[in-house]
């Protein structure tokens, strides 16, 4: 996959934005729970009820080594939504318009826009996403659809021990964007400090798990409604998993 370089638009939309604003918000990520692949909705040891939020889902694709798309499903079992395909992807990827939230003064949320809260301190548009990659790929990991903002691992393959450097580039609308906060674990430790992409949207972080990883980006831009949002809010994820030793 060749990425041209071209921030000039996309900095101009951010300048000013900042992320500050997504420092604790909740994320979706993929899983296994008891044997199977599950989408999961939380922040580090939280693991909230993702068959509620199940309406909030807008998209979940599966692909080959190739970057071809396979048939795949998230199917309820029990309070899991699990991966059925029988054509075992490389990559799944799902994503969650998680609506409209503003703050009141006295520090509630409420799920409305601000034209419904009088006086609100913070209004936002949320957007998950999230890419789990189960197998190497023939190549580079694709631009995906619906992936607004995407984590994209560079190098031919990824790190196979904890501890070992993985550079990510972070893309917005398919470009590669600065300034995003990547932080290396969102599970096991998502109040680190984050590192921010440089010019040309890349990072360089430490694998920290010798089991499941799950990266995570942040990034604000301007809202698509000015109305009723002041910010539009994503969050991406990149999870896969290094194998332990033979028992």
């Amino acid at each position: 996959m060749k990425i041209t370089v071209k921030l000039a638009v996309v900095a101009s939309l951010l300048a000013g934005i900042g992320t500050a604003g997504v420092a604790q918000a909740h994320g979706i990520w993929f899983a296994q729970r008891s044997n199977q692949l599950a989408l999961i909705y939380g922040l580090g040891a939280d693991d909230l009820d993702v068959i509620k939020r199940q309406n909030k889902l807008t998209s979940f694709t599966a692909y080959d080594e190739q970057g071809k798309e396979v048939a795949a499903q998230l199917t309820p079992n029990g309070p899991l939504l699990v991966v059925h395909t029988d054509n075992q992807p490389a990559i799944v990827a799902a994503a969650m318009d998680y609506g409209l939230w503003s703050k009141t003064a006295d520090g509630e949320w409420r799920n409305l826009g601000k034209d419904d809260v009088p006086n609100a301190t913070i209004s936002l548009h949320t957007f998950k996403y999230g890419v789990h990659l189960r197998k190497p790929l023939n190549g580079a990991m694709p631009v995906l659809p619906g992936q607004k903002l995407q984590i994209v691992p560079l190098g031919a393959r990824l790190p196979d021990r904890m501890g070992q450097p993985l550079r990510v580039r972070v893309l917005f609308d398919g470009k590669p964007v600065a300034g995003a906060e990547v932080q290396p674990d969102l599970v096991n430790d998502p109040d680190s400090k984050p590192l921010k992409t440089g010019a040309n949207g890349t990072v360089t972080i430490k694998v920290r798990n010798q089991g499941l990883n799950v990266v995570v980006a942040k990034l604000d831009s301007p809202s698509a409604e000015p109305a009723k949002a002041s910010t539009d809010e994503h969050e991406a994820t990149l999870s896969f998993v290094l194998p332990h030793q033979p028992e």
